[in-house]
């Protein structure tokens, strides 16, 4: 996740945002586009009401021109490299790029339409160019080599010394050592993938928004929740389907309804939509698409000289290479499907007991497990929406970051916002002084991608003693109002906002010199730590006191509840477990592909299934066509880092809250040895130094219900 990586891939997912600058150049100025200059508005916020479509493509154009002239000027530099003229001329360069591509990526995954998926088409092409003549420019790689090869002799620091390291491996990983026959071959293959993986992600979208299960008779809603209803009612009427009710496949209408619905031919429906996408022969059909990405990635990697794909991508994670990923998930699946399988006895037994008269199949899963719910622990999450409206579980993120970390958040309502749900808040330390800005966008619409991230407008850093304060987005697609009632969350999604809430902590708390190494990027199985830790406090007794609180009466969750929802926590974990590794095995079997599969994508699906030996009962968290983390995202070969970062987010909770939940001396370790630092070391070394030892697997173990499984 460093600067040239930063710079492109906001068009498969995230982009990078960093610090921005006005051109000087006369021929880069058009004072009719507010992208060609810094933002003037507060905290350099994009003014969004001036921004227009047309508007960024000429920026595009006159970005990758300054770009291109940037370079030159380092790559000619007549006098010998050192690392102010080469290095630091780097991370000064590409300024208004990265300002327009801020911009225009976040719209792209919150706001898009016709218009801005045209112009991720037109430009993606145009940005891979660019970004291979930079790395394959041999004479600022020639630069940089030297630099690199008298290293230890530089007087750099450890930040230094990293962002050296990291410029050296991202030209050789972008082809900088290919022999000059290889070299246009490595152009197409990128330039193509650029162009696939877009149609990837447009093709799930639109898949997602074309399916609508329209219920017409009342009593097809046996079962649901009122607040369901009246949220399907009001999804019909914006259908123009008014006096019906419409579920869709976005997953807060999809999981309430297969969680609550008696109607088991509508489940089964439902079900099968999502399950389905990407695979019906037609436009959106994304089968041949991820088959020709997976390709392609072979290719690439072969030419670089790794085996796979997934060797290339783990080099520069902390798993280092295919087999530690695969001896994690192995570990992890033999007590995980053994929890699973008694789960699986246990709604079977509901099942049979009310003589169902049929074996649980994956659409009854949701139902079931909300029965067991109620019978083994007593607890009915709609029971928990009351207490967990969004406005009072955002305090609730606040105040631990607060108590941790001594920040206050303050909102603000003069910061220019793309949508009107936006809502926009100051981040300000424990002495008053500006942090940063944190943007949330969190309910679901059309022109969003589904589920939750966390963007940079602009990134933190200190560049020739600049202070560049970072602003920062978390966008979710949570539930929404409904009629009189307040967006009311369910418990997941309630760790999913401080999950990414976590995530813009990250971001927010950066505090290093260089924006490549700033804020995330860091490793992508050491990214979660940061975001999968927040969601421990969100269950904290102490924690739902202060946020959980009745959205009418004002009333704090009972401790009764309370009890059952930590009671609850191990619940379901079996099939929670299995369908994420599931996924995790089926990312790891596209790139560890030595050469293309003859199997076409559902073959290649079930062999992989198959070969961990998954129950029919439960599906992979993503199926291959809409597998948009890998095929249309960062994470190829990279899922498994949920999990791989969990025994670290584990281990490091247990730390921090061992003597006390808020520990002051252990949460300032956790901020200045691991949240403020960025990528500027090793990730593993930063780890240890925070934890004083590496990170133990048993919190993981005991926390997910598995650890007897394993004794046994």
């Amino acid at each position: 996740m460093k600067k040239l990586f930063y710079l492109f891939s906001f068009l498969t997912v995230f982009f990078l945002a960093a610090c921005t600058q006005s051109s000087k150049d006369s021929s880069m100025t058009d004072p009719g586009n507010p992208l060609f200059s810094e933002f003037d508005t507060p905290f350099g916020v994009p003014p969004f009401e001036l921004i227009h479509h047309r508007h960024f493509m000429p920026a595009y154009h006159a970005a990758m021109e300054k770009g291109r002239t940037e370079i030159a000027e380092i790559a000619g530099n007549p006098e010998a490299p050192t690392f102010d003229n080469t290095l630091l001329a780097l991370e000064r360069s590409g300024k208004m790029l990265t300002r327009v591509g801020s911009v225009f990526g976040n719209l792209s995954g919150s706001m898009t339409n016709d218009s801005i998926q045209s112009i991720q088409r037109e430009v993606s092409p145009l940005l891979t160019r660019y970004r291979d003549d930079i790395r394959l420019n041999q004479g600022l790689f020639g630069k940089i080599t030297e630099l690199y090869d008298r290293r230890e002799s530089l007087g750099l620091n450890v930040e230094q010394m990293m962002l050296l390291e990291d410029y050296y491996k991202d030209f050789v990983r972008g082809g900088a050592n290919l022999p000059g026959e290889s070299v246009d071959e490595f152009r197409k293959i990128n330039e193509e993938l650029s162009l696939l993986s877009i149609r990837f992600g447009d093709n799930n979208l639109k898949e997602i928004n074309r399916f609508r299960l329209v219920v017409e008779n009342r009593d097809d809603l046996d079962g649901l929740p009122e607040a369901v209803i009246q949220e399907a009612s009001k999804a019909a009427a914006a259908a123009d389907l008014p006096g019906n009710w419409v579920f869709t496949i976005q997953k807060p209408s999809m999981l309430p309804f297969l969680q609550y619905s008696k109607n088991r031919d509508l489940r089964e429906k439902l079900y099968r939509a999502y399950i389905d996408q990407g695979r019906y022969a037609d436009s959106l059909d994304n089968r041949e698409t991820l088959k020709r990405i997976a390709e392609l990635r072979i290719k690439r990697a072969n030419l670089l000289g790794y085996p796979t794909h997934a060797h290339f991508v783990l080099e520069r994670n902390m798993a280092g290479n295919p087999e530690r990923v695969y001896e994690l998930l192995n570990m992890l699946w033999t007590p995980a499907i053994a929890v699973a399988r008694r789960e699986v006895r246990n709604m079977q037994s509901i099942i049979d007991a009310e003589g169902g008269g049929f074996k649980l199949q994956p659409w009854d899963w949701w139902y079931y497990a909300e029965k067991v719910k109620k019978r083994d622990y007593d607890l009915d999450e709609e029971s928990l929406r009351p207490y967990f409206s969004l406005e009072n579980v955002r305090e609730g993120m606040h105040y631990v970051a607060n108590r941790l970390f001594g920040i206050t958040l303050v909102e603000r309502t003069d910061i220019p916002i793309y949508h009107p749900e936006v809502k926009t808040f100051e981040v300000l330390s424990s002495t008053g002084e500006h942090i940063g800005i944190l943007m949330t966008d969190y309910h679901p619409r059309g022109s969003k991608r589904s589920g939750a991230w966390m963007n940079s407008f602009r990134k933190q850093s200190r560049l020739d003693g600049e202070d560049v304060h970072p602003v920062i987005m978390n966008v979710g697609n949570f539930t929404r109002p409904a009629g009189d009632l307040p967006a009311l969350l369910t418990l997941e999604e309630v760790r999913t906002m401080f999950h990414e809430f976590g995530h813009g902590l990250h971001g927010l708390m950066s505090d290093c010199t260089y924006p490549s190494l700033s804020g995330t990027a860091v490793p992508r199985d050491f990214v979660e730590l940061f975001s999968q830790i927040m969601e421990n406090w969100a269950l904290e007794p102490e924690v739902l006191k202060f946020y959980a609180r009745h959205y009418e009466t004002g009333e704090v969750i009972p401790d009764e509840l309370i009890a059952k929802i930590r009671k609850s926590l191990t619940f379901n974990q079996g099939f929670r477990t299995v369908e994420y590794l599931a996924a995790s095995f089926l990312d790891m079997d596209w790139h560890t592909l030595r050469e293309p599969t003859k199997l076409n994508a559902d073959e290649f699906e079930m062999e992989s299934m198959k070969a961990i030996g998954l129950m029919p009962e439960i599906a992979p968290r993503y199926n291959s066509p809409y597998f948009r983390h890998i095929f249309s995202g960062g994470y190829s070969a990279g899922y498994y880092a949920y999990i791989w970062a969990a025994v670290l987010d584990q281990d490091a909770f247990a730390y921090i809250s061992e003597r006390d939940l808020f520990d002051k001396e252990r949460a300032d370790s956790f901020l200045h040895n691991l949240l403020s630092r960025g990528g500027t070391d090793n990730a593993m070394e930063m780890y240890r130094r925070f934890r004083g030892q590496d990170p133990d697997i048993r919190p993981l173990l005991i926390n997910r219900g598995l650890d007897q499984t394993v004794s046994r």
